[in-house]
């Protein structure tokens, strides 16, 4: 709970500074501490400085950082409320608990794999994390430096490790870190954690009276040699067919992340020619000093690729994110709209030519993608005759899927060898993009040219997010209680026929927050709209209100493509601002 009085703020506080094991944080709280506790003279309470650091402090011990999507996910930083060496202790901790709950009696404890991306910390963090479980009387084992988060997931179902930590913040901004856990065994095959688990860690986490008193060995655990990372790399090299063609030029960047050696072993392994790597993204940098958020999806960072892309002329352009879990792919662009000449491709695009790709070469099992992304990988499943599945958003919920073969979420995230990696990978993705667009190249074909013949046959199913940023999280909470209290009647000059509150859970989902609202169509020559969805929810990872917006048009013929897809354009702009503003929140941002 929130301190409500400066007396309980200021006790809080000394008792985390007097707990806390790491000397840099230990300095920086002080620091904020004796800020806040000024005094009439020079600046003293009420004066500007004073009252910032109150509130600063008051943000760090309103509530502990909480299991979100599937772990931690917070800024660096001392207290309760940022990561630092102390949360990750007391979660290591109550995980470690946890695991020893689960286990049958007898045979070897359970042993568990610590990855870490290189960010800030990441690598104290995992080191951190082994010492507790090896305290604890687990088996740990550590990868051997900094590796792409789907080597660790691989690492847990590849050892048949109890759990998995990834010290990771994704695609976060420079100042975040995070602590992902996947969970191995039978049941749940070494994918993220789902509730009950969060909660009964959590409770566990919670129970931990103080960091001093956690058992931490100076000694013990693994520390993994290279062979793990080969047998990663010989996994991801069997999702292409060996004699399937290889002729393609691609622009690689890894946005300052750890993906580039492992994608460059991987384009080896497999056959492929080596990308041209973004020389100035090209190694790990904490401080990501091109890109304000090193996420392919936003604005700009993409911009060093693009450049690079445009002095050599490649046929695609690949990115990673920072812990190489997702893939980003760019195309030429021959209309002069995208920027110099290459034109990103979505999440949605992406993941339906892969699904028409493992079509093609008769892929069996389940596909599934998340109740967010789009609506055309249903109608490609039930053509190809194939089971399909919607689950909540979250490849936590997507690789728990029964008889799972692919999955894809909006987000440029990809599960294409789900028996390998129970996770999305961007790796993986990678291979099998460049795949389908060698063999599109050898027949003198493109990923458009697929794009176009999908739309053809299915329907244009046209998607964009809108993204708001937000420096109070009570403004999301704000937004939703408004869209609850006023739900819109139309949207885009769209009938809205069904507005759902996913928190009561619906089509057999469990509860989440969020509300969807479904379209219906309209008429209107090149302009007729098949039916249209809106989904609103609160990221699970950054403080961002996400509105994901879908409308579906019929394409009559090859010849009004251009015309159905203008339309699109123009219908998913009209939807953006007008749940924003019903929302409450503007300007809305459309994302890259």
């Amino acid at each position: 709970m929130a301190p409500t009085h400066p007396t309980d703020l200021f006790a809080r506080a000394r008792a985390w500074l007097d707990d806390d094991p790491d000397p840099a944080t230990r300095a920086e709280l002080s620091e904020l501490l004796a800020r806040a506790e000024c005094d009439d003279s020079g600046e003293g309470p009420g004066s500007e400085g004073c009252a910032r650091a109150w509130s600063e402090l008051a943000r760090r011990f309103a509530e502990p950082l909480r299991f979100g999507t599937a772990g931690l996910r917070g800024a660096l930083g001392a207290g309760p409320n940022r990561m630092n060496r102390a949360v990750v202790i007391r979660t290591t901790a109550g995980l470690a608990e946890f695991l020893k709950g689960r286990q049958d009696g007898g045979g070897e404890p359970p042993l568990v794999v610590v990855g870490h991306d290189a960010r800030h910390r990441s690598e104290d963090f995992a080191r951190d994390a082994v010492a507790v479980l090896t305290g604890a009387g687990l088996r740990a084992a550590l990868l051997p430096g900094p590796l792409p988060t789907p080597v660790l997931a691989f690492a847990v179902r590849s050892l048949d490790a109890a759990a998995g930590i990834a010290v990771t913040a994704s695609h976060n901004p420079a100042q975040d870190n995070g602590y992902k856990v996947f969970l191995g065994g039978p049941e749940d095959g070494g994918s993220q954690l789902v509730p009950p688990a969060e909660a009964e860690i959590s409770e566990r986490i919670e129970a931990v009276d103080a960091v001093g008193a956690v058992p931490r060995a100076e000694s013990g655990w693994q520390v993994l040699d290279d062979s793990i990372v080969e047998a990663y790399l010989d996994r991801s090299a069997s999702v292409v067919d060996q004699g399937s063609p290889r002729d393609l030029a691609v622009v690689y960047t890894p946005l300052h992340g750890v993906g580039r050696r492992t994608l460059q072993a991987a384009f080896k392994r497999a056959g492929f020619p080596p990308p041209t790597v973004v020389t100035e993204q090209g190694e790990p940098d904490p401080d990501f000093p091109t890109v304000p958020f090193p996420n392919p999806e936003e604005p700009g960072a993409m911009a060093l690729a693009f450049r690079t892309a445009s002095a050599i002329g490649p046929d695609l352009v690949l990115a990673n994110d920072p812990d190489a879990d997702r893939c980003a792919v760019a195309v030429p662009d021959h209309s002069g709209e995208g920027p110099d000449g290459w034109r990103m491709l979505t999440g949605d695009e992406v993941g339906a030519l892969i699904a028409a790709h493992l079509v093609h070469r008769r892929a069996q099992g389940t596909f599934a993608t998340t109740l967010v992304s789009s609506s055309v990988l249903r109608r490609i499943a039930d053509a190809a005759g194939l089971p399909y599945t919607e689950t909540l958003t979250g490849f936590k919920w997507l690789t728990r899927v029964p008889g799972l073969r692919y999955a894809y979420e909006e987000a440029l995230g990809y599960c294409v060898d789900p028996d390998g990696v129970r996770d999305k990978d961007g790796i993986t993705a990678a291979l099998l993009i460049c795949e389908l667009a060698a063999e599109l190249k050898e027949s003198g074909r493109t990923l458009q040219d697929l794009l176009d013949d999908l739309a053809l046959a299915y329907g244009l199913h046209a998607t964009e997010q809108v993204s708001v940023r937000v420096g109070e999280p009570k403004r999301i909470a704000d937004a939703m209680a408004r869209l609850r209290e006023a739900p819109p009647e139309q949207l885009a000059g769209l009938r809205v026929d069904s507005a759902e509150d996913l928190s009561a859970g619906v089509d057999g989902l469990p509860p989440t927050e969020g509300l969807r609202y479904r379209l219906a169509g309209a008429e209107g020559g090149g302009a007729a709209v098949e039916r249209a969805r809106v989904v609103v929810r609160p990221s699970g990872t950054e403080p961002k209100l996400k509105c994901y917006l879908e409308v579906v048009l019929p394409v009559p013929s090859s010849a009004e493509l251009t015309a159905v897809r203008a339309a699109a354009r123009c219908r998913l702009a009209a939807l953006g601002r007008e749940i924003t503003q019903a929302a409450g929140l503007e300007p809305a941002r459309t994302r890259a």
